[in-house]
């Protein structure tokens, strides 16, 4: 396998499968050097592994033929997880049906975040709101504390406008 470099470090490392031809296309894995299945490609996949297929003859990739076949083999065992209506989109338009919906996905996600955040917005502007009357109700409990701590003072002459009544 090739040293991978610097910013491929950083990323995860891209797993390199061998195709050899032949009526058996059989799958070898260069990482741990052994043939592998189509069904433990499926498992690494579905963990996260990056990988690459290249034919070994032509040195071809032939990953999106590999990944399309394990497609393949999982609806034969009935595990369709593809709309049939997908199917029909990329068969007649290409990656530009996977392409539109994505796209679709990514609107519909977009105004449901946009939907949440219009919501929050007024409820944050309420709680800041809210924080700024707590502060003035503490400020008020504490002058109230401060007058009932300090004794009434006596008004000079009241008892001069009392005797004038």
């Amino acid at each position: 396998m090739q040293d991978p470099g610097p910013r491929q470090e950083a990323q995860q490392m891209i797993r390199l499968i061998k195709r050899y031809g032949g009526g058996s296309r059989k799958l070898y894995d260069t990482e741990e050097s052994r043939y592998v299945s189509l069904e433990e490609i499926a498992a690494w996949i579905r963990s996260g592994q990056e990988l690459k297929v290249v034919d070994s003859g032509s040195d071809e990739d032939v990953t999106a033929q590999t990944l399309a076949q394990i497609i393949y083999e999982d609806h034969k065992k009935g595990n369709a997880f593809l709309p049939s209506t997908l199917l029909h989109d990329v068969i007649r338009r290409g990656s530009d049906a996977i392409a539109g919906s994505v796209e679709q996905v990514q609107a519909t996600a977009g105004r449901v975040v946009r939907g949440a955040v219009e919501k929050l917005a007024p409820a944050t502007g309420m709680q800041q709101e809210l924080a700024v009357l707590r502060d003035r109700l503490a400020d008020l409990e504490a002058s109230l504390g401060e007058l009932e701590a300090t004794p009434p003072r006596k008004k000079k002459g009241s008892k001069r406008r009392q005797a004038r009544r």
